[in-house]
């Protein structure tokens, strides 16, 4: 009797499609005859792993050998099951062409070319890539920096990041990946932005928002005040009688596009009174006015 499939593969009967997959990507590279030549226990190894994915990966023919249907071997499959057997086959077997591996055709790996071209094909397939991660600040992000990153052999490598990048961003450095085989390219170094947050400045797609303390003389009277933006101060207006919470717009001071064109700030105004002033407090005392002024006049109770 043929082995129970699962076993083949390391798996548990509850494994998902993708953890199926992944264990018999894992096994066959590890026993393909063109990466074992001369191993005939590695062919016969494939064959075993190869016969049990021909099961698990196929969802209908897994559904039937779960509900005890069809037995380990398969029953619409045919009789050879050792790669010596496969290597004289024609080209009809499933496993001397892409039959039963169409999962697998998208691939960039050496298994996926492997099955793809068959067992005489000579292996030449791209390099892997490589994923890392890179901490940047808030204003690299939106004003573009040159950065440093190590790669897995220890190469380090400055490359640029582009301004208005956000947080989460995938770049790919291309050729930077591991080595290809037979005269392939190098596979390409992704690598994501972990953008920190700023201690003023907000991203909002591709605006920044600022909430800017003022002072009652500001606010009352209206002032030109300096603002920081993301590529240094500027000077705005700030119009007689705001109140906290007035929202006023710096045009082109947010985050770049790609068509370089930019984003707008938004500065939310705060009124912050002094600590201790017994002048101004004397002055509101005696003010009649504020004394009769209701701001909440309009709110329901």
């Amino acid at each position: 009797m043929s082995d129970n499939p699962y076993n083949v593969l390391g798996v548990s009967p509850s494994a998902s499609a993708e953890e199926i997959q992944s264990a018999f990507r894992k096994l066959a590279k590890k026993h393909h005859p063109d990466l074992n030549p001369g191993n005939q226990r590695a062919g016969e190894q494939f064959a075993r792993i190869s016969a049990a994915y021909d099961i698990l990966g196929d969802p209908d023919k897994r559904a039937r050998f779960d509900r005890g249907e069809i037995d380990a071997s398969g029953t619409e499959k045919p009789a050879q099951r050792f790669y010596r057997d496969f290597a004289a086959a024609g080209d009809d077997h499933p496993y001397a062409s892409t039959a039963g591996f169409e999962d697998f055709a998208g691939g960039d790996d050496i298994l996926a070319e492997l099955l793809r071209r068959g067992r005489r094909t000579t292996v030449r397939m791209r390099g892997a890539d490589v994923h890392l991660r890179l901490n940047l600040d808030f204003l690299e992000a939106v004003n573009g920096a040159t950065k440093r990153v190590i790669l897995p052999d220890g190469e380090a490598l400055d490359f640029t990041v582009p301004a208005g990048s956000r947080d989460g961003q995938m770049l790919r450095l291309r050729g930077k990946g591991e080595s290809g085989l037979g005269g392939a390219p190098a596979g390409d170094a992704l690598v994501e932005l972990q953008v920190r947050p700023h201690r003023q400045f907000k991203r909002d797609g591709d605006d920044i928002r600022l909430e800017l303390p003022i002072s009652l003389t500001e606010a009352v009277l209206g002032a030109q005040i300096t603002v920081p933006t993301p590529t240094g101060p500027v000077t705005m207006t700030i119009p007689k009688r705001s109140n906290s919470g007035k929202v006023l717009r710096l045009r082109g001071k947010g985050v770049p596009r790609p068509d370089h064109s930019r984003g707008d700030m938004y500065v939310e105004l705060k009124v912050v009174l002094p600590e201790s002033d017994p002048q101004l407090e004397e002055f509101v005392e005696s003010w009649s006015a504020g004394r009769s002024h209701n701001p909440r006049q309009n709110m329901e109770v």
